[in-house]
């Protein structure tokens, strides 16, 4: 059976498509600011307040890395569709701060609290990357990893 003929794949290639489509347009906040010396430049904050633009692979890991972000919600918004692909491709792994801290990012998002058409999404995604890697035995990234960051929480 080929890859794209697994109903797990399917369901995730569709959660992953449907969060392109409910984040394209999204920025960071105008304003929204961080540490040049630590995260990085005016040209590449620039870039999160532009929407629908990759980010080079180091600015995206080091923008779901930083924990100082003052609206990290907009951030991650921004972010989700390309960070979402990069996670199931498992280019987020143990050189990158593993699962367990890309899930502390989506965690420091609070999306279960966004409105329902954007946090509908996420969990669908959740749930069907989950799927995907409980059923599918060539799965990237191993279940225990994908477990890991669907289980982290928000700092109190």
């Amino acid at each position: 059976m080929h890859l794209t003929d697994r109903p797990a794949r399917r369901r995730l290639d569709a959660a992953l498509e449907n969060l392109s489509v409910t984040f394209r347009g999204m920025t960071a906040h105008p304003d929204e600011h961080n540490c040049e010396c630590h995260w990085g430049s005016p040209q590449e904050l620039a870039l999160l307040k532009t929407p629908d633009v990759e980010l080079e692979p180091d600015l995206l890991r080091r923008t779901w890395q930083a924990v100082d972000w003052s609206d990290h919600a907009a951030v991650l918004r921004r972010i989700l569709p390309q960070f979402a692909t990069v996670l199931v491709a498992g280019r987020a792994g143990p050189m990158f701060g593993g699962f367990e801290e890309a899930g502390y990012s989506l965690a420091r998002g609070r999306w279960q609290q966004w409105p329902e058409e954007h946090a509908g999404p996420v969990r669908e995604f959740l749930h069907a990357w989950w799927a995907q890697s409980l059923t599918d035995p060539d799965a990237v990234v191993p279940a225990h990893q994908v477990f890991a960051l669907c289980a982290e929480r928000p700092e109190r």
